[in-house]
């Protein structure tokens, strides 16, 4: 139905702004709005598949009737005509005419473009398994490559149920690179030698603390990520661009970690690559060794790999260049750790005659989703041509659905999946994919406000350095003597971590509180003393406002605009510390006071800390890729988001190739459906207006009359 009543008030939906829906659900779930005939309770229904509407609690006092929601369904522009290939069997396993074709090619570089849902960890495996029964190559000449532990295991399992000979060396790029090492040189190279990511930052910390910088201001983990760059993609020192201060701190903690490494004698992941390729190249005895001992190699997800890892595998197959290469140039989206789609063609002039076979049954997702798929990948600038086919066809299209923001956005999907649950659809079978792990902070609440098992493994949106810092105002407000707080406000204020001690001991000597203390600081600048003169007494003023009133109070008159603009995005490209903050506000809104949002924020934090195993999967984009699931929820297809800002930059500067990966990233999206797929358009994001994405063209006429 559509009328219900609202504090004895009558309301249509239809007379309602549509920014107000989301209210309107929130108070629903309060119970707080009521049948106008029988008086009983009534929930506001705001899915994707249905139209908005109230319904009762409990049994209905009229017939209520459902209409169709305003969405879109795209349909394929072609027919399913189920294309039947000769089937071959090889080793038991049963192989299309493409799939066969790359498993009998063996000698010779071999390059296997293997589409989405192809069967490309099937024909590997059959290809290896060919080789070792019927053209009876020793297993230990073959080497397979891959990325992930656990994608080598499960090799490893399927050609064990082969029942060969034997088993090939199989191993990530780093555990084979490194006992090629610790062969070379078991004591230089042994385990107890290896630093771990957490000692590695422990380590960065402790030389920055040597040069002077303090680390609650200064992101190491992005510091990490972009040495590890360098080393991965072979950039001399002398190459580096240095562009601003903050590229000349890393710098400055590279050469000085390499150095310190070197002293005691330590190495870190990244050092297992490049040694390798460093002792391969310079070492002619010991490649040929390896030139002895493998004949064939096999690399998988070939379009994730990078500089030094290319030019290894290079080196080992350079006597023989019986070399297959499996990958698919429309899946290479980790531009970020140095992978570059582009040895795909340097693969073809490095080994010259190479074989291409195209794998292009998908045998995962249904006709309407590869369709889609197909139209959004042919608009790419930079791959090469190939069309997905599909295996199976449905009455099921691809559906675009219109929130008014992310906070609605979160709603519909919440009611969807609600009424899918219902009908017997496990949590398991449902992912919800995100740009960023900051966009699935509405999506993750109103999940958890709904207590639905969720599955993620990104930390809780309200642990980010921006969005703590700019809590600890909130917190101080009301606990002024909040240590950690305290602590995060000090960097925000440009004030050494030293000064803590300080403030402690003026807050016993003078009986105050921290807050009250840090006007009483003495032993810093003139300036800073009338800074923060001013600041202290506006904690108390910030504690009877509005959140979202008290954010741009404390952003304009206590310093943490400033902040933003000095610290706010170091070394971070793609979030911005302002993005960050209007997130923040977009939640903050729906809070009359500042105790109640600090509330919901605690509330939130704990429920993150009791995701389960097999619940509905939350995760990036970047993290679903090689899964596959039932029903695919996509988020937030908006510029500036999908494509990501920085793409959209890059872009307007002549840039095309981090908004080319843009485009693949939705296509992994797309492809990892394989029934029901919906993807959501809001038209408000972070409360400005929002466009549908560039990527999407075929929405340009159809969804302006909806956004």
């Amino acid at each position: 139905m559509n009328k219900a009543r609202y504090n004895g008030k009558l309301f249509d939906i239809h007379t309602l702004p549509r920014e107000k829906y989301e209210l309107v659900y929130e108070q629903s779930l309060r119970n707080k709005w009521t049948c106008p005939m029988c008086g009983g309770i009534v929930r506001f229904h705001l899915a994707i598949e249905h139209a908005p509407h109230f319904y009762h609690v409990s049994n209905a006092c009229i017939k209520e009737e459902r209409k169709q929601a305003h969405t879109i369904s795209i349909r394929p522009t072609e027919p399913f005509q189920k294309k039947e290939k000769k089937q071959t069997i090889v080793c038991d396993v049963s192989l299309d005419a493409d799939q066969y074709e790359a498993v009998r090619h063996i000698d010779g570089p071999l390059l296997v473009l293997a589409g989405a849902g192809s069967g490309k960890t099937r024909t590997l495996t059959a290809r290896a398994a060919a080789m070792i029964t019927t053209h009876h190559i020793k297993a230990t000449n073959i080497m397979i490559v891959t990325f992930t532990t656990k994608a080598a295991k499960e090799l490893a399992e399927r050609l064990q149920s082969y029942n060969l000979a034997g088993i090939p060396t199989i191993g990530t790029f780093h555990s084979l690179f490194y006992r090629m090492l610790q062969h070379a040189d078991p004591f230089r190279w042994r385990h107890e030698r290896l630093i771990r990511d957490w000692q590695k930052e422990k380590m960065m910390k402790e030389i920055g603390r040597d040069i002077g910088i303090d680390e609650r201001d200064f992101p190491y983990d992005e510091a990490m990520q972009r040495i590890s760059y360098w080393k991965n993609t072979l950039t001399p020192l002398h190459d580096i661009a240095i562009e601003n201060e903050w590229d000349e701190r890393v710098v400055q903690l590279y050469v000085q970690y390499e150095e310190r490494k070197r002293q005691l004698d330590v190495f870190d992941f990244d050092d297992m690559l490049y040694a390798c390729y460093d002792m391969l190249r310079t070492d002619e005895k010991r490649l040929r060794q390896y030139h002895e001992r493998f004949h064939y190699f096999l690399i998988d997800e070939f379009q994730d790999i990078n500089h030094v890892q290319y030019e290894t595998m290079k080196l080992l197959a350079s006597h023989t260049h019986h070399i297959c290469a499996v990958g698919d140039d429309d899946q290479a989206i980790y531009a970020f750790r140095g992978s570059d789609p582009s040895f795909i063609d340097q693969f073809q002039k490095d080994f010259p005659n190479t074989k291409i076979v195209k794998l292009t049954e998908n045998y995962r997702s249904s006709h309407p989703i590869v369709s889609l798929a197909n139209r959004i990948i042919s608009k790419s600038r930079t791959r090469i041509p190939k069309q997905m086919n599909a295996q199976t066809d449905s009455m099921h299209c691809p559906t675009f659905f219109f929130p008014y923001d992310e906070e609605e956005e979160a709603t519909m999907i919440a009611c969807d999946i609600e009424e899918r649950m219902k009908q017997g659809v496990k949590p398991s079978d449902i992912a919800i994919l995100c740009r960023t792990n900051a966009s699935a902070r509405a999506v993750f609440e109103r999940l958890s406000q709904l207590r639905f098992p969720v599955t993620t493994d990104g930390d809780s949106f309200y642990n980010r350095r921006i969005v703590r810092y700019l809590l600890s105002f909130f917190q101080l407000s009301m606990n002024p003597n909040d240590e950690q707080a305290l602590a995060d406000v000090a960097t925000v204020l440009f004030l050494k971590q030293t000064v803590i001690n300080d403030l402690k001991a003026i807050s016993i000597l003078q009986d105050c509180s921290l807050v009250e203390a840090l006007a009483k600081l003495d032993r810093i600048a003139p300036f800073q003393q009338q800074k923060l003169r001013t600041i202290v007494p506006l904690f108390a003023k910030v504690k009877d406002m509005k959140p979202i009133d008290a954010i741009d109070f404390i952003e304009k008159e206590m310093g943490f605009g400033d902040f933003l603009k000095k610290r706010g995005n170091e070394g971070n490209a793609m979030e911005k510390g302002s993005d960050d903050v209007r997130d923040v506000k977009v939640v903050a809104r729906k809070f009359k006071t500042i105790q109640a949002f600090l509330s919901h924020v605690e509330r939130v934090k704990a429920y993150a800390n009791t995701t389960c195993d097999d619940g509905i999967q939350l995760m990036t984009i970047h993290r679903s890729k090689g899964l596959e699931f039932p029903i695919v929820y996509i988020i937030g297809a908006v510029d500036g988001l999908l494509p990501h800002d920085y793409a959209l930059e890059a872009y307007r500067n002549g840039d095309i190739d981090p908004l080319e990966e843009e485009r693949r990233l939705l296509y992994v999206a797309i492809t990892r459906a394989k029934e029901r797929l919906f993807i959501s358009v809001p038209s408000m994001r972070r409360l400005k207006k929002a466009n549908a994405s560039r990527l999407l063209p075929l929405l340009e006429t159809k969804a302006k009359s909806l956004i």
